[in-house]
């Protein structure tokens, strides 16, 4: 039953709801009893006012050792109110007259001599006024005690009034209170479940429909009723979750599709050339050495892609460790540049370098000469026999610039947004020969990865007519962790 969020969300509102209500019956009680309190003091001390003038104008009428005791009688009988008790005490504490002496009076008997009443005279001997509560008959009293004087002697004042008015109407509010609270927790809770049931609908369907996503409906994406509240922003974020989990799908299957088509051609060539070396027992020694160079540069071929491959798919999972050391940019920029030459003259391409300036970095230096050895293969491939490819170096800011560039065709700009995809290749655009090695289109992919893996970025600088231009925009002081950041895609 608890493991449901709509029965959890119910409790915690009833149990919450519950707690404030009798925080508030608490509050409110306190209250009611404490102005009733006080307005039975107020009425107490106004009562006494009364009493005592009324005492002081009979005292003009009245004459002989008796005129206090009738004074206090006659003012007695005038304020005589139900369930009020009334004591005069003469200068020596003793009884003068009572609401007793009356006729009629149903006052409980024995009530100012019982010991709470003497109890009372001791705890205001010596005050002027005194309030307290006296026990005594069905719910106690209101006991005021004033003094008063009286032809130059001390005489005490007594007003018990009962408290079983206030004590009835105290146990109504209590029991009020006491069905009041239970109903209304119990309609909150029966309405707090409909609310909960309702405003996780929306979350019911959610889980419903990504229940039912897999990788054959990646497409499918969770409803959204409003885009504006928590759930909304929930649902989209889901969404873009699930967007980008379908474009991975996407890009293994396109990576998938295009490692096969690139392994089976090499594959190809190998299974071919080996079944017509081993189609006749007796060859020349020529045949099968030119068979031999045919296998070996497929198998080397074979294995560049094989390792590419390997190196993307640690790139992706962050797992490629890097090797920081410092080092010149610029003694690294030549080094490969040297290492390219024989490529270059190959295709009779003009290859030179301009870093003239000392570039000193921390990175992985054997992470950056592949990147850079990356560059110029590509150049040199997409570069036509005669042409040129430049490799320059240069301060940029706080970056150095590394700037490769061809005068090859250049790529058509609706194909320049994709020059960094894995086996992506223009060949439509950029001319190549059929004996320069046969790439795969890894390179590129290859050497941006290189560039984020250092805090920097590979772009596409330039694109036309009179060539290419790819610009490495490296941190000049970089700091690489033990392991790169997986590869963006």
């Amino acid at each position: 039953m608890l493991d449901s969020v709509r029965v959890r969300l119910t409790l915690w509102y009833a149990g919450l709801l519950a707690l404030f209500l009798v925080l508030l019956s608490l509050v409110t009680y306190f209250i009611f009893w404490r102005s009733t309190l006080q307005r039975t003091d107020s009425d107490l001390a106004e009562l006494s006012e009364a009493f005592l003038s009324t005492v002081q104008a009979e005292m003009l009428d009245n004459y002989g050792p008796d005129a206090a005791k009738q004074a206090t009688q006659v003012a007695i009988a005038e304020h005589r109110f139900r369930d009020h008790v009334f004591a005069v005490l003469d200068p020596k504490g003793g009884l003068l007259t009572s609401s007793h002496d009356l006729p009629n009076e149903a006052s409980p008997a024995g009530l100012l001599s019982s010991a709470p009443f003497q109890k009372l005279l001791a705890d205001s001997s010596g005050a002027d006024r005194w309030l307290e509560n006296m026990k005594g008959g069905r719910s106690g009293y209101r006991a005021f005690v004033r003094q008063f004087r009286l032809k130059g002697q001390t005489y005490t004042l007594v007003i018990l009034q009962s408290l079983h008015a206030q004590q009835e109407m105290l146990e109504e509010v209590q029991a009020t209170f006491a069905w009041v609270i239970p109903i209304a927790i119990f309609l909150a809770s029966i309405g707090g479940y409909f609310l909960a049931k309702k405003s996780l609908a929306p979350v019911v369907a959610m889980s419903s429909q990504a229940g039912r996503i897999g990788a054959k409906n990646l497409h499918e994406r969770l409803p959204i009723q409003n885009a504006k509240d928590e759930l909304g922003r929930l649902a989209a974020s889901f969404n873009e979750l699930l967007e980008r989990v379908d474009q991975s799908f996407e890009r293994q299957r396109r990576f998938m599709s295009d490692a096969s088509h690139e392994l089976r051609t090499p594959a190809a060539i190998l299974r071919g050339e080996s079944e017509v070396a081993l189609s006749r027992t007796e060859r020349p020694a020529e045949e099968y050495r030119e068979s031999l160079a045919v296998l070996h540069a497929e198998a080397q071929r074979l294995t560049q892609i094989v390792e590419d491959l390997f190196t993307l798919t640690r790139a992706d999972a962050g797992q490629y460790p890097l090797s920081p050391q410092e080092f010149y940019l610029d003694e690294l920029v030549g080094d490969c540049t040297h290492a390219a030459r024989s490529l270059a003259l190959a295709k009779q391409i003009t290859l030179t370098c301009e870093a003239l300036e000392e570039l000193p970095i921390r990175a992985d230096e054997g992470l950056l000469r592949r990147m850079i050895l990356n560059l110029l293969d590509n150049a040199i491939k997409y570069t036509p026999a005669g042409g040129r490819v430049t490799v320059s170096c240069e301060p940029t800011g706080n970056e150095y610039a590394l700037s490769v560039t061809d005068s090859g065709p250049g790529i058509p700009a609706d194909l320049q947004q994709r020059v960094f995809e894995r086996f992506f290749r223009a060949d439509k655009a950029r001319t190549r020969s059929e004996n320069d090695g046969g790439g795969a289109g890894l390179g590129l992919s290859i050497a941006r990865w290189i560039a984020e893996a250092h805090h920097g970025r590979l772009i596409l600088a330039r694109s036309d007519s009179t060539g290419s231009t790819f610009t490495a925009l490296l941190p000049a002081q970089v700091s690489v962790a033990p392991a790169a950041a997986p590869l963006t895609r």
